[in-house]
């Protein structure tokens, strides 16, 4: 099973590969970002936990993160692969994500890291307020605080996977089916 971490800042275009990762190798695609609106939207006890967390541009706990992606990886165990899109943030839910794995007899392949400046990023992100109507695509002080986030709290993973030697460094600029090119010459090493 190819299991990959589809990693970057905010803006850095994991959505937008992921699902033309999917199309081209017929893998599955989690992102935990999505899931969590998802349940905000619909009201659900998870939703207003996680909505109450993420004010203000944080991140869900890693407890609310965690279970998300334990369920799926219960229900999606005969997958060819999976795209973890967004997923994990912190060091221990990389921890806790490479138990929940273990225990299924699966680990991460690799982790595509899609590297973007900052100033590419918050014109990317502005944009797609435009077009989605997302509020935390709209404020550019709520985007580089979810900036500010992802380098304090996430960027850090990229060395859990380091150690292991799964981490793949990936330029992020240019236009899309470039980017593409870039993430689909690493998978086929593997496929």
């Amino acid at each position: 099973m190819l299991n990959i971490v589809l990693f970057g800042p905010p803006g850095a275009g994991k959505g937008t590969q992921a699902d033309k990762l999917m199309e081209r190798y017929g893998l599955l695609h989690i992102s935990t970002g999505e899931v969590i609106r998802e349940q905000i939207k619909a009201g659900t006890e998870l939703g207003k936990r996680a909505e109450k967390e993420m004010e203000g541009g944080a991140l869900a706990s890693d407890e609310i993160v965690i279970n998300i992606i334990a369920d799926f990886v219960d229900h999606h165990k005969d997958a060819k692969g999976v795209i973890f899109d967004g997923f994990p943030r912190t060091t221990p839910q990389a921890e806790a994500f490479d138990r929940v794995l273990a225990a299924e007899g699966l680990d991460v392949t690799m982790m595509l890291a899609l590297d973007v400046p900052d100033r590419e990023l918050i014109e990317r992100l502005l944009l797609r307020g435009k077009s989605s109507g997302r509020a935390d695509d709209q404020s550019e002080e709520i985007i580089v605080n979810r900036i500010a986030v992802y380098k304090k709290q996430t960027e850090v993973v990229k060395r859990f996977y380091e150690k292991q030697g799964k981490y793949i460094a990936v330029d992020g600029t240019g236009g899309i089916d470039v980017v593409f090119g870039r993430l689909c010459e690493i998978i086929d090493r593997y496929v």
